[in-house]
């Protein structure tokens, strides 16, 4: 008797209808016009080609799947060989290194130190961003790469001389990668509990003994490292080797293609970086640069979710037309897509401060925009992840991984309660950051009624911190008011009218609700959406 093929008799079953097709491959410099214009406002334009070969790169399949086997083959530390010898070695998968290298090749962890000239930081934020959408774990050494360079400049030139050559090579074969392990079990953030000690050898050097809770990056070549001197809190460049055991790398929510590391000193040497007892002064120009990257990395997360949120929209139907043309979704995406925008134009903006002589504004704007904008990717990728319904839910679509990873620049570098309160110590130890501020934001004075209205009101609160208590109880208002002002005057100045209205509205208006897709009715939305992904 015939068999049919239970395909031959329900076809349908296996045809695929009502999916979004594949993103990829696309330039994500190209589909991106916000970045496009913050790179031309900021003198970057001379590295459009360099910025444009990222997007390509980072738009493959290619760098997806690499990414996607970093993180399902997570690193192994192997403490002993085969013999019984300690050598803290940690195996990564292959493909971590080919993102590794295509970062090193292209300058993302030196750019600025190789070619310092007007808009340098504005690129390499632009690549870095561009990147992170791919991993964000690569990211880390890639950037305490970067940071390392000016810590050191400022606070041991001898140790720069030696190591910057090395540092800013463009071979991945021969580049040495720097690390940073500042936290312990007993301290976290407050560093000054630490009790890592640094014993003088009477040679220059100190031994280092004690402990790092968080360590990033075992296979770094050297680290810098705060312990307790005999003159108090101190900085130490530690080159890896004996004496340094990593004891076990951390079981993550996210980021876990990323060895991160709790290790033991025993004796190991180190080198002193600045003073003896002025550890935070010496390392925190890295600090400053990390955190920079922080902001640029969820300023980046911001926009893959919105690009892929918009791109399924464009693509999928429910109820008898496309979801991109539905005005709730309208709305939703709208509201993604502004806040991104925002992000980006405000990381863009911080960005080049630090190519500009502008270390008041610098300095404190790091600290705010830090503070806000990482705070807001977490909420950003679960609706942006939620826009893809089911599928979003799926490991498939990326979009699990960029929840996972999105808390943790929330955290690397300063919570947000560190972050909030190094912007009131701000305001009191270094009073010309908050006017500096605040005269960036006062260029868009007149343009916007809301805008205007919602800077008197920072004034207003300002005028009653008058005590330390109340102070620290409005901390988080104070900065997340200071840090929309800032994104809503860029984007009032900047960006077409729809983007920056609708801002406005609901981020100063008070005309907003309290999760994505609450803008109210009026605003052009579908302008909005059509800007966020260049189809």
């Amino acid at each position: 008797m015939a068999t049919t093929d239970a395909t031959q008799q329900h076809p349908q079953t296996r045809e695929v209808r009502n999916q979004a097709p594949p993103l990829q491959p696309y330039n994500l410099y190209e589909a991106d016009l916000a970045l496009q214009e913050a790179v031309a406002r900021h003198g970057g334009a001379w590295g459009v080609d360099r910025l444009r070969d990222a997007g390509a790169y980072t738009g493959t399949v290619e760098a997806t799947e690499h990414s996607r086997r970093a993180e399902r083959n997570e690193p192994v530390l192997l403490p002993y060989d085969r013999y019984g010898n300690r050598i803290d070695d940690v195996q990564l998968d292959p493909s971590w290194h080919v993102l590794m290298r295509a970062n090193v090749e292209r300058g993302t962890h030196a750019l600025p130190w190789r070619e310092p000239r007007d808009g340098a930081q504005v690129v390499r934020a632009g690549m870095f961003g561009m990147f992170n959408q791919v991993n964000g774990g690569v990211q880390c050494p890639i950037s305490m790469t970067h940071a390392v360079i000016p810590a050191l400049r400022a606070s041991a030139p001898e140790l720069a001389a030696q190591w910057e050559p090395q540092l800013t090579r463009l071979d991945y074969d021969e580049v040495k990668i720097a690390g940073m392990a500042m936290t312990e079990r007993q301290g976290g953030s407050d560093v000054r509990a630490n009790i890592t000690r640094a014993e003088p050898n009477g040679d220059g050097t100190y031994a280092i003994w004690g402990h790092k809770w968080f360590c990033s990056y075992p296979p770094c070549d050297f680290f810098l490292v705060l312990a307790q001197a005999p003159e108090g809190l101190s900085c130490f460049l530690v080159e890896r080797g004996p004496g340094m055991e990593f004891q076990r790398l951390k079981d993550k929510l996210g980021t876990r293609s990323l060895p991160s590391s709790e290790v033991e000193f025993h004796g190991i040497a180190g080198h002193l970086v600045g003073e003896e007892g002025r550890g935070v002064k010496a390392i925190i120009t890295m600090v400053n640069h990390t955190r920079l990257d922080c902001l640029i990395g969820s300023a980046s997360s911001m926009r893959f979710g919105v690009v892929q949120a918009v791109h399924h929209a464009r693509h999928r139907s429910a109820f008898g037309a496309l979801l991109a043309d539905q005005p709730l979704m309208q709305n939703v995406l709208a509201d993604l897509a502004i806040e991104s925008e925002a992000a980006t134009a405000a990381a863009m903006r911080v960005a080049a401060s630090y190519d500009a002589d502008e270390p008041a504004f610098r300095r404190f704007a790091t600290a705010v925009m830090k503070y806000w904008v990482c705070k807001r990717a977490a909420a950003h990728a679960a609706e942006s992840l939620e826009c893809l319904g089911g599928n979003g839910y799926a490991e498939d679509s990326l979009m699990p991984q960029l929840y996972r990873d999105s808390p943790l620049a929330g955290i690397w570098e300063g919570s947000g309660n560190v972050a909030a309160l190094d912007v009131l110590r701000a305001m009191g130890k270094e009073p010309e950051g908050l006017p500096a501020f605040l005269a960036e934001v006062e260029l868009a004075a007149g343009a916007d009624a809301r805008l205007d209205a919602h800077v008197a009101g920072i004034k207003t609160r300002l005028q009653g911190l008058d005590d330390i208590d109340t102070a620290q109880m409005e901390a988080r208002r104070v900065v997340e008011d200071l840090a929309v002002a800032l994104q809503a005057s860029l984007l009032v100045r900047h960006a077409p009218a729809a983007v920056a209205d609708a801002f406005c509205a609901a981020r100063c208006g008070g005309e907003g609700g309290r999760v994505y897709g609450t803008l109210p009715a009026g605003l052009d939305t579908r302008a909005i959406v059509d800007r966020a992904l260049v189809a």
